[in-house]
C-alpha cells in the first residue's frame, strides 16, 4: 500500500509539474469584438416564453450569417461573446432549460460558422427592474453563487465537445468584489471554485480568467497563477482607461461623469482655448444640476482628472500603464504574451436617450492608440462593442455606427 501511494503522489507530482504556467493555451487570438448585451431583451417575466426568449443570446434576434461574415472581412479573427447567465439561473426558464444552453450552443457554431474564433463570455449584470438575480446576488448569497458554479459546469459541459481551437470559455466577466481597501480578498476561492467546475466539465477547452474587481489590471497583479496549475488558460483584464474621456455622458457610470461631455481625444486635440470653454461648460452642468454638497468635490475631481493627461506624455503614461503592470505580473510568473488578452476597450460613442454623439474622429484615435498599446506588449485585445453605446458596427435604433472605427481595424490588415 505504501509503495502505491508513492506511485500514485509522483504521477500526481509529474501531472501538476506538466501543468505549471508558462506554455501556450490551446485556443489563441490577435484581433476581436465584443457583442453586445441589447437593452431591448424581455424582462424575467417573460423569459418562459420561448418566442421572448429564443434563440439564445439576443443578438440572435439582430444579427445574420452574413453579418458575422462582414466582421471577419473586416479582419477580426475572433468574438467575445457576451452570454447572460441570469436566464439559465432563472425559475422561469426551468422548462426551457435545455432549450436554452442548445440555442447558445447552436449560436457559438454560427460564430464558427463565419469563420471567426468565440469565446463564450458569461456576463453578468446588475439586478433591476423584474431581473432578480445579478452580480450582487451571485457574490453575496453563497447558495445564488453555487448554483452560478453548477450553471458555469453544465455550460462548460454544452462547449466540451466543440474544437478547442475555436472555441474557448469565461466562466465570468468583471467579478464585482475584493474592490475595497479592507485587505480582504474573496476572489481567488471562488474563482478556482469556478476554474474546477469548467475544467471538471471541459478538459480540452481554454479557460479565460481574470482578476477581481471590473477585471482591473491592479486586480490580476494579485492573482497567483500557480493556485491554478493549468497551460490551457488566458488570463484577460479590462481597460478604459482614461476613464474621464471613455465613458463621457454615461448615466451609469457613477455621480460624476453623466456631467462630462464635449471632451477631445486626446485633450490636446483642440486648441487650450476651445478646450476651456468645454470645461467651464461642463462646470456650470455641475454647479447647476449636482447636489450642492457634491458639488466641490465634483469640480476638483474635474481638475485633478484633466491635469492627470493634459499633455501627450501624461497621457501615454495614463494609458500604458495597466499594460505595464499585466505584463510585469505575466513575467514575474512566467506566462507568455500570447496567454494575456486586453478583454475590453472602447470609447462611448452615445449614451442612451442623451443627445450628444462623441466625434467619430476621437473614438477612432482611442481604439488606434489602445490597439499600439496591446500591440506592443504582444497581447491580444477584443473592443468593446458591436452595437449600443460603444457600437462601432451599429449605433442604436437600427442606425449605423459612423465607420472611423471598423476602419482602424480593416486598416490592420
Amino acid at each position: 500500500m505504501t509503495a502505491m501511494i508513492k506511485t500514485l503522489m509522483a504521477a500526481l507530482f509529474v501531472l501538476v509539474a506538466l501543468s505549471l504556467p508558462g506554455q501556450a493555451a490551446t485556443f489563441s487570438m490577435k484581433r476581436g469584438l465584443n457583442l453586445d448585451q441589447w437593452t431591448t431583451w424581455p424582462g424575467e417575466d417573460q423569459w418562459g416564453d420561448a418566442k421572448a426568449i429564443l434563440p439564445y443570446p439576443e443578438w440572435r434576434k439582430f444579427l445574420r450569417d452574413d453579418d458575422l461574415k462582414a466582421l471577419k472581412d473586416a479582419g477580426f479573427d475572433f468574438l467575445r461573446m457576451p452570454v447572460d447567465p441570469s436566464p439559465f439561473l432563472s425559475g422561469q426558464t426551468v422548462t426551457l432549460r435545455d432549450d436554452l444552453y442548445a440555442s447558445m450552443l447552436d449560436s457559438v457554431r454560427m460564430v464558427n460558422r463565419a469563420g471567426l474564433k468565440v469565446i463564450v463570455d458569461m456576463h453578468l449584470i446588475p439586478a433591476g427592474g423584474s431581473r432578480k438575480i445579478g452580480m450582487a446576488e451571485v457574490m453575496d448569497d453563497p447558495r445564488t453563487f453555487d448554483a452560478y458554479v453548477d450553471m458555469v459546469r453544465k455550460m462548460a459541459r454544452t462547449l466540451a465537445g466543440e474544437d478547442p481551437e475555436r472555441v474557448a470559455f469565461e466562466p465570468m466577466n468583471e467579478p464585482i468584489v475584493d474592490c475595497d481597501s479592507d485587505g480582504t480578498s474573496l476572489w481567488p476561492d471562488r474563482q478556482q471554485k469556478l476554474f474546477a467546475a469548467a475544467r471538471s466539465s471541459a478538459t480540452k477547452l481554454t479557460l479565460v480568467l481574470t482578476g477581481a474587481c471590473y477585471s482591473a489590471a491592479t486586480s490580476l497583479e494579485k492573482i497567483d497563477p500557480k493556485t491554478i496549475p493549468d497551460d490551457n488558460v488566458i488570463w484577460t483584464f479590462h481597460s478604459y482607461d482614461p476613464f474621464l474621456l471613455t465613458h463621457q455622458g454615461a448615466t451609469w457610470a457613477g455621480d460624476f461623469i453623466p456631467y462630462v461631455t464635449g471632451l477631445p481625444f486626446p485633450l490636446t486635440a483642440v486648441p487650450q482655448a476651445q478646450l476651456e470653454v468645454t470645461l467651464d461648460t461642463i462646470r456650470a452642468r455641475i454647479k447647476a444640476e449636482a447636489p450642492w454638497t457634491r458639488q466641490s468635490g465634483l469640480l476638483a475631481y474635474l481638475d485633478e482628472q484633466v491635469a492627470s493627461m493634459d499633455s501627450p506624455d501624461k497621457l501615454l503614461g495614463l494609458m500604458d500603464a495597466p499594460f505595464k503592470k499585466v505584463e510585469a505580473w505575466a513575467n514575474a510568473n512566467g506566462i507568455k504574451p500570447e496567454n494575456i488578452t486586453l478583454g475590453e476597450f472602447g470609447m462611448i460613442r452615445q449614451e442612451y436617450g442623451n443627445a450628444y454623439v462623441m466625434p467619430a474622429a476621437y473614438r477612432a484615435a482611442y481604439v488606434r492608440d489602445m490597439i499600439a498599446r496591446a500591440g506592443a506588449h504582444g497581447f491580444s485585445w477584443s473592443v468593446w462593442s458591436y452595437g449600443g453605446a460603444f457600437g462601432i458596427v451599429d449605433a442604436f435604433n437600427g442606425d449605423r455606427a459612423e465607420p472611423d472605427v471598423m476602419d482602424v481595424i480593416r486598416a490592420l490588415h
